[in-house]
């Protein structure tokens, strides 16, 4: 692949998303708001068909297909009305363990998790005093012998009561005694199945989203040494190196839940009908929906290019940013144009117009927020400084 092959389309994994997201209807997910549930029979009709071990390499029962193709599973997903987010961490999180972890770790958890026998879909980094400032958070992980003990505490750890393993960040050099902010952290990949009350507690937050996020308290949780991903102390670069791809996925996911939301205004309206013709001909209706067009077309060119260049091997840090940066934006803009479009009938919940509004929100916060990409422009891309 170069870094100008940007039309990958991937038309037969579109077309058998689809038919999978067929069976699981608005009436599906609105279930699992109900009731604050986790999306289990749609994981496992995922895990079946191969799709969430689609970047692991085939040697260890992947699929072996490019970050390109799992995003267009993840655009096509929430294109078709269902939550990719629930369950794409399965996808990605597994490589800082695929380019970090020793043969012996890949070759006992990589099979596992392309199979789908074991879910590596929690990530603990964010913890309530540090935010986004990564290199001062304060959970830490001290070697003792043959284990590592950890005391602290995660937040936002989405859907840690439904993975069987969690990616942890935590510091084993305290921050004062370090060159560099970013040294002194370490990846460990830990069991959580069975570690509830024995130093692990884990809560679920009630948000207005239903992506099962969680609080992780560690209080001397001891985990094997072997845990330990790479090296002690380069955690914070092993994280980063995993970062791209991230972006470039949600990016996408993004894409996709702005053409959901475009499909369903477009089809409202040129159906509604007041004034004896469809609501679809007034410009005032008209042409914010030519213009999320154009902003969602615009979205998927800038994602196309990122994963271009990283399925390529080339730096694609400006692009993976703003790529994510712009698919926020014209994914909220969509919904909140479908919510317009619909009047009151957005709020219905039986539209799920309401329920796309509030998903798309969560893209210019979360995983990276929208002040910090522009940070991230202004320093590296722009060379005017750091500004924090």
């Amino acid at each position: 692949m170069t870094m100008m092959d940007t039309d990958l389309d991937y038309p037969e994994l579109r077309e058998s998303i689809a038919r999978l997201c067929a069976g699981f209807p608005g009436s599906y997910w609105r279930g699992l708001e109900d009731r604050s549930d986790y999306p289990t029979e749609f994981v496992a009709a995922l895990t079946s068909a191969g799709f969430l071990g689609i970047l692991v390499p085939e040697e260890y029962g992947g699929a072996g297909l490019p970050l390109r193709a799992a995003a267009v599973v993840l655009e096509e997903i929430n294109a078709n009305g269902c939550v990719a987010s629930q369950s794409h961490a399965q996808m990605y999180i597994m490589g800082t363990l695929l380019r970090h972890g020793s043969a012996a770790q890949k070759a006992k958890y990589l099979p596992a998790i392309a199979a789908g026998d074991l879910r590596l879909q929690a990530f603990g980094i964010t913890e309530p005093t540090s935010g986004s400032d990564t290199t001062n958070l304060k959970t830490r992980a001290e070697r003792r012998g043959d284990t590592y003990v950890v005391n602290g505490q995660k937040v936002w750890t989405s859907r840690a009561e439904h993975s069987d393993l969690m990616l942890l960040l935590a510091r084993t050099t305290p921050l004062s005694d370090v060159a560099k902010r970013t040294d002194g952290l370490s990846v460990f990949l830990i069991d959580i199945r069975e570690a509830q009350g024995r130093g692990l507690e884990i809560k679920p937050i009630d948000a207005m989203i239903n992506h099962n996020a969680t609080e992780v308290f560690f209080d001397n949780f001891e985990i094997p040494a072997d845990s330990l991903i790479g090296e002690e102390g380069q955690g914070f670069r092993y994280i980063l190196s995993g970062m791209n791809a991230e972006r470039v996925l949600v990016a996408t996911e993004a894409v996709g839940d702005g053409r959901w939301c475009l499909k369903r205004a477009v089809e409202y309206a040129n159906e509604r009908v007041v004034f004896g013709k469809s609501i679809g001909r007034n410009q005032g209706v008209q042409f914010p929906l030519a213009r999320v067009h154009v902003e969602l077309e615009t979205a998927d060119l800038l994602c196309r290019k990122a994963a271009a260049r990283f399925d390529a091997g080339l730096d694609c840090g400006a692009e993976a940013n703003i790529a994510k940066l712009v698919a926020s934006e014209a994914a909220f803009h969509a919904a909140d144009v479908a919510m317009q479009t619909h009047g009151g009938f957005s709020f219905a919940r039986e539209y799920d117009i309401e329920r796309k509004w509030r998903e798309t929100r969560l893209y210019q916060i979360a995983p990276i927020s929208t002040n910090m990409v522009l940070a991230y422009v202004g320093q590296h891309v722009l060379k005017l400084g750091r500004s924090y």
